[in-house]
């Protein structure tokens, strides 16, 4: 089902051709960019976060993390995850397909500045065996991205 409402979004925008779906699965950063052909760090993973405020999804890059300080900077909350069995409940996606298409009213997605570096990403396209190639300004739009945030700590 979560498929079905992230493709249609993106078939709204015109950009459903740029979706790739496999009989293996995507659900982690490894497992896509095997199945996808592309280095680790440009799958656009989507994270979920339970703020003061609500949900929120955090676009970054595949190979960074999130630094706590940051994240509390930008969003005056702790940086905690939103547990894998509510996930659907509070994004609209289960666990392994989070994006930030059809997501639920009132989620807020914000793209972190690691994505920045590329000229194309792959974010899933809500379930575990898909993924989508855009570029950050193209996901920004169809993500409805609030803004670009700095949430990550510094590659090594």
């Amino acid at each position: 089902m979560s498929f079905d409402v992230a493709y249609a979004h993106l078939e709204k925008l015109g950009l459903a051709e740029r979706v790739h779906t496999f009989t293996e699965s995507t659900a982690t950063v490894e497992l896509a960019a095997e199945q996808l052909g592309c280095e680790p760090a440009r799958i656009a993973k989507s994270m979920a976060f339970l703020t003061d405020e609500g949900p929120i999804l955090v676009l970054a890059a595949g190979d960074v993390k999130i630094d706590n300080r940051k994240f509390r900077d930008a969003f005056h909350s702790k940086a905690k995850m939103i547990p894998g069995d509510l996930l659907e409940e509070l994004v609209g996606h289960a666990p392994g397909g989070v994006c930030p298409f059809g997501v639920k009213e009132g989620v807020r997605v914000y793209a972190d500045v690691s994505l920045d570096r590329f000229d194309i990403v792959y974010p899933a396209c809500g379930d575990a065996q898909s993924g989508v190639r855009l570029t950050p300004d193209e996901l920004y739009r169809a993500a409805g991205a609030i803004g670009r945030v700095d949430v990550t700590k510094p590659r090594t």
